[in-house]
């Protein structure tokens, strides 16, 4: 008989990644869930060695959680049902797929030909976007803010502070497939696989994950002041902000660089990366069939 094993992050959703994975006994009450750790699984390959094809994986937790378990098991071809129940803070992939968090949903097929970042010499898979600029900046700011306390992060008010005073825009070159510009003054340089990172914004409001062509998408906002951006920003929220054409640029492609002129925090589904100064982007190849 199949059994359902719940792997859980006991640092999402404000350190309350097991008290909140112990809900799927409401939604499974006939089933005995076997709880595991997710930051004591050291080997995926061991772990799916020991149980059954049929045997079903629960994940818990965030966008963050689920990127670390896309890295851990990026060469192996998994049999089992992967599900996904969503007990993070911003779950900006359940948003993406229009789905709720009140129950788990098989996803084996979303974390199959994700594209890739290779930052400082290491290579990520990634699930919803890569932020650089103001984005990483905030997610830095995060990051300390929850080592000062359980309550959740509002990055926006972090964003908001940063276009204040606490972040300086760079002069960027981003290269989409060999075609390169160079812009001044970028404050966010994000590429996205998905529509949504940071709890809900949209900086590429026309990506759409696992696309025919399987492009991702690079928005940059730049040349422009601190209050003119303050005012645009808050449209990304509803994607609006592409509308303002003289200061943001949303270019589509395979491959994308993005290079700054001085380091500058990086964020990948939401976990951080200090100081880099470029990162590149390749997506996952167009499958045979696509071509007939």
């Amino acid at each position: 008989m199949a059994e359902t094993y719940v792997l859980y992050n006991p640092i999402a959703g404000g350190n309350r990644g097991f008290e909140n994975a112990k809900k799927l006994e409401a939604v499974f009450p006939q089933k005995n869930l076997l709880y595991r750790d997710m930051t004591g699984i050291s080997d995926y390959g061991d772990f799916f060695g020991s149980i059954r094809a049929d045997d079903v994986v629960i994940l818990c937790g965030g966008d963050g959680t689920l990127n670390r378990f896309i890295n851990a098991t990026d060469s192996m071809e998994i049999e089992n049902p992967i599900l996904y129940y969503a007990t993070g803070n911003g779950n900006d992939f359940l948003r993406d797929l229009g789905q709720t968090a009140d129950g788990p949903i098989q996803i084996n097929d979303y974390i199959k030909n994700l594209p890739s970042v290779t930052v400082n010499g290491k290579k990520h898979r990634f699930l919803n976007g890569v932020g650089y600029g103001i984005d990483g900046y905030c997610c830095e700011v995060g990051d300390k803010k929850r080592t000062q306390s359980d309550k959740p992060v509002n990055y926006a008010s972090i964003a908001i502070q940063g276009l204040l005073y606490g972040y300086k825009p760079s002069a960027a070159v981003v290269t989409v497939d060999g075609q390169t510009r160079t812009y001044q003054k970028v404050w966010i340089a994000p590429t996205m696989y998905g529509r949504y990172y940071g709890g809900g914004m949209m900086p590429a409001p026309e990506q759409r994950r696992g696309n025919a062509e399987r492009t991702v998408s690079v928005a940059v906002i730049h040349d422009s002041g601190k209050l003119r951006t303050l005012c645009v920003f808050p449209s990304i929220f509803q994607g609006k902000h592409v509308t303002h054409t003289a200061i943001v640029d949303v270019l589509s492609g395979h491959r994308i660089t993005v290079e700054f002129d001085r380091p500058s925090p990086l964020q990948i589904d939401g976990e951080t990366v200090l100081n880099v100064k470029k990162y590149d982007v390749e997506s996952a190849p167009v499958p045979a069939y696509a071509f007939g």
